[in-house]
């Protein structure tokens, strides 16, 4: 099982520290993101974090997004954790959905061996390599009619997902359909894995667990009673929408567009360089009236109109199929810190929209509130790998 894999991974620590904090590590393509929490009765308790791009490494600017070797990515790792004063080794670091492959597939009600033994074979039609290639992680989605579970662990554990195969769907789930069940399917090519955790060794980390990333997000953006909901997380190069109900991921969909877009075409039109577009980005977003705050503005909305055509087609499909409405969309990810962004989102979707605000779950100082509502959808990630670490 992958999750047993993932857990089993372990280099020597290197930190002279041992507490109850732990760090959460986004790799991402155009920036690191790391959030260190420790727990102080019973509460996550923010004792640092911080971000860096990773342009400069790649030789271009800030914001684009990289494809960086292993050595590069450990060397820019060690800087964050020097520069944010990171004082544990302890973490647990996301793994982006372009490097797996997730999908759901019916098989027959069995015990939990024979499911261990069914799931690998009836994924190798959904795998488009090997079955010995790759690392495999499942879970039972409960189905509509399912009773909900009588206590939030249980949740907890479906959205983190770290319920195995050969634990049965009980604590209150009672199956009303005997003759089928839905699986979840993650997998993950070992080549990832092994590129991954030669990345955090060599930055002398202690890898306790690898997550996807979206599983990170749910933990720190969606709160536990929530229906169905949607995340559209705008990274840099692309953007990524999630469709969860009750901690469950439903459906998923890369729209292949993002937040670098944007400022490329705030560059080309203006004539202006990559790193000021970046900036007026975030300064005007979508509330420029005049001038050339109102061309950046026509820019911006120009692009997302796009990912949320996109991201339409997604939503109306599934309401369909399902006969569910889906409650609210929340925005993660660089992209999302644009001003205007959910009123903008919800005009054209029509769906309440707002912007996460993973930080909310934690106890932070009070004089960094404002700066980390305003960052915080870039930290959904980290936050949520940070959160699981304590849980451990």
């Amino acid at each position: 099982m992958l999750e047993n894999f993932l857990n089993k991974i372990s280099v020597p620590k290197f930190f002279k520290k041992k507490s109850a904090s732990f760090l959460g590590v986004d790799l991402g393509s155009s920036s690191i993101k790391m959030v260190q929490l420790k727990q102080e009765k019973g509460v996550a308790v923010l004792e640092t974090y911080g971000e860096l791009s990773l342009g400069p490494y790649a030789g271009t600017e800030i914001g684009r997004a990289t494809n960086l070797t292993n050595k590069q990515m450990s060397g820019a790792l060690i800087s964050l954790i020097e520069e944010a004063r990171v004082n544990i080794a302890e973490c647990g670091v996301s793994i982006p959905l372009s490097s797996s492959l997730i999908f759901n597939m019916e098989v027959p009600q069995v015990s939990p061996e024979q499911l261990k033994k069914i799931v690998p074979i009836e994924a190798r039609r959904y795998i488009p390599v090997s079955i010995s290639e790759v690392m495999l992680d499942w879970r039972i989605i409960p189905e509509r009619d399912f009773e909900e579970p009588a206590g939030d662990s249980d949740l907890e554990d479906r959205r983190s997902g770290t319920r195995q195969a050969n634990q049965p769907a009980e604590n209150g789930l009672k199956n009303k359909r005997r003759d089928k069940i839905k699986i979840f399917v993650v997998a993950i090519h070992k080549n990832e894995l092994d590129r991954y955790q030669s990345i955090v060794k060599n930055a002398q980390l202690n890898l306790n667990f690898l997550e996807i990333e979206i599983f990170s997000t749910i933990r720190s953006v969606v709160q536990q009673n929530a229906g169905t909901v949607a995340i559209l997380d705008i990274g840099s190069g692309v953007a990524k929408l999630y469709i969860v109900e009750y901690g469950i991921v439903k459906d998923s969909h890369l729209i292949s567009r993002g937040s670098q877009d944007i400022s490329l075409a705030i560059s080309r039109t203006l004539g202006i360089t990559i790193d000021k577009a970046e900036e007026k980005k975030r300064e005007v977003g979508l509330t420029g009236a005049e001038g050339e705050d109102k061309d950046i503005s026509e820019i911006i909305a120009t692009n997302l109109k796009y990912i949320f055509s996109e991201a339409e087609k997604v939503l109306r499909k599934y309401q369909t199929e399902q006969h569910k409405n889906i409650d609210r969309l929340i925005f993660t990810g660089g992209g999302s810190v644009i001003k205007g962004l959910p009123a903008f989102a919800s005009s054209i979707l029509k769906i309440n929209a707002t912007v996460a605000d993973p930080f909310d779950k934690i106890r932070t100082p009070a004089f960094l509130d404002d700066i980390l509502k305003e960052i915080g959808p870039e930290f959904a990630v980290a936050v949520g790998l940070a959160l699981r670490g304590l849980e451990k």
